[in-house]
């Protein structure tokens, strides 16, 4: 960390910062590349092979696609994602990835020193965010060149490690590597604060020094502290002119919320099986490890468990034959590990033979309680209960955003504010072409907080929140 970012965080009257993303994940890192005066243009010589987007594209020649109507371009576009400022962006960046094609992008970058707007990018852990928390050797959902940030593709920097995608995939381990890495090629690195936690954001602060007069503006004041190697903690507190919320949403495991969650041997991550195993807690002759869910966490931790030989309870309310199951949703020939997840699912049922020793499949059961000596009570479809004795719980049925540092959790930013906000289903609303708040003006929210839930589509949101902050500092005066 600089010694001029040390300094605007021990001091609470230094000058107001135009810009504090909250969040050092993908989303974090490509808007502070696209706030320090990374701008993309469309290569004089590309042409789009999407035919509406690329007569667009050549009505505004040598003009920045921040500088553009991103309304007007993105226009038409179709793809996996609703936002369209993020079909857009990923768009200009892999041109028809979605069929199979292996085009160059569409931009060139080129650093304008004048467009930069000075920022800081507060976070919990390196950069890289939660991807520094996910056991190193899981493959990535995505493809490798979708997990890529602009100007730097994944494979390009993977070849320079020597190091090669598996069936397309990369590990969470290189991802994370990947991203740490980028912050420094790209000359970020002065922006990054780790280990800074924020407790508390609040809006219509005073500038300071001002008294509290009529024509001051109206600022963020963003408190928390830093936590260092010792674990000492030091309080910090920023004025800010715009905050971004760049959370993602892995701070807080959903919970069952039932009797004995508690206790020591219920756990709400995939680290928890990782130490197990590690301290030789769980094995091949311990009882078995109860897995709560049916998504792709709860699928990580089956592959985990069965690479190590540790007998396997898995538990889910869903019928396997579920469409809504995730593994339904994934192509067999790029995730065939998740696939076969699914089919002992289907095959392995508790009263069944057993073609897969050591699994034990519990489809339709709904998780009870838990009791003190390892013991879960489980009901079955028919309403009958058993208690199995288990080594180790894991209840891994998603995840929720931390926004405890916001008034009332950030519940009044959400698209349904009498509802709990949720990435998937609740999102922050936001303007689709500035991913600024509808609620709140000068607050900002990308990644999985606006509904973007893939690394390839996070960043048309940064690119729609650059666009946005950075008309609003060029027209201040002086």
């Amino acid at each position: 960390m600089s010694s001029s970012v040390q300094d605007r965080l021990r001091s609470s009257s230094a000058e107001p910062l135009p810009v504090v993303i909250i969040g050092n994940g993908p989303s974090g890192i490509c808007l502070s590349y696209l706030l320090s005066g990374h701008t993309p243009y469309v290569r004089p010589d590309a042409v789009h092979p999407h035919p509406l987007l690329q007569r667009k594209l050549a009505e505004a020649p040598g003009v920045s696609i921040l500088d553009q109507d991103l309304d007007y371009l993105s226009e038409g576009l179709e793809g996996r994602c609703e936002s369209p400022v993020a079909l857009l962006f990923d768009a200009l960046l892999r041109p028809d990835t979605d069929i199979g094609a292996n085009m160059e992008s569409v931009l060139t970058w080129k650093r304008e020193k004048q467009r930069a707007v000075p920022h800081l990018v507060l976070g919990r852990n390196l950069p890289g965010g939660a991807w520094h928390s996910i056991e190193g050797s899981m493959v990535t959902l995505s493809q490798g060149q979708w997990m890529g940030l602009p100007d730097l593709q994944v494979k390009d920097w993977m070849q320079k490690k020597r190091r090669g995608l598996r069936n397309s995939r990369a590990t969470a381990g290189d991802i994370a590597h990947y991203y740490k890495d980028y912050v420094t090629k790209k000359g970020l690195s002065r922006n990054f604060v780790s280990g800074a936690v924020v407790t508390a954001v609040q809006w219509g602060v005073s500038e300071p020094g001002s008294s509290g007069l009529p024509d001051s503006e109206p600022l963020f004041q963003v408190s928390g502290f830093l936590t260092s190697q010792d674990q000492s903690r030091r309080p910090f507190s920023l004025c800010a002119r715009n905050v971004v919320l760049a959370t993602g949403t892995f701070d807080s495991p959903a919970r069952l919320g039932i009797p004995g969650e508690a206790l020591p041997f219920v756990h709400h991550e995939l680290s928890a099986l990782e130490a197990a195993v590690r301290t030789g807690t769980v094995g091949p002759g311990s009882d078995p490890v109860l897995i709560v869910g049916a998504g792709l966490s709860a699928a990580d931790a089956v592959l985990l468990a069965r690479h190590y030989n540790i007998p396997v309870l898995h538990a889910f309310r869903r019928p396997v034959d579920d469409p809504g199951l995730v593994f339904n949703q994934l192509p067999k020939m790029l995730y065939p590990e998740y696939h076969k997840v699914h089919q002992m699912m289907r095959e392995q049922a508790a009263l069944a033979p057993s073609p897969y020793a050591g699994y034990c499949s519990l489809p339709e059961h709904q998780l009870l309680l838990f009791k003190a000596g390892g013991q879960a009570v489980l009901q079955d479809p028919q309403g009958g209960q058993a208690v199995f004795a288990v080594s180790l719980a894991l209840v891994l049925i998603g995840s929720h955003p931390d926004l405890s540092f916001l008034p009332g959790a950030g519940a009044a930013l959400a698209m349904d504010p009498e509802q709990p906000l949720s990435a998937r289903r609740n999102p922050i609303e936001v303007d689709p072409f500035t991913y600024q708040s509808t609620q709140q003006e000068g607050l900002y929210a990308v990644g999985p907080l606006a509904g973007d839930n893939f690394v390839r589509f996070v960043q048309g949101g940064a690119l729609a929140a650059a666009s946005s902050l950075i008309k609003k500092e060029s027209g201040r005066p002086p």
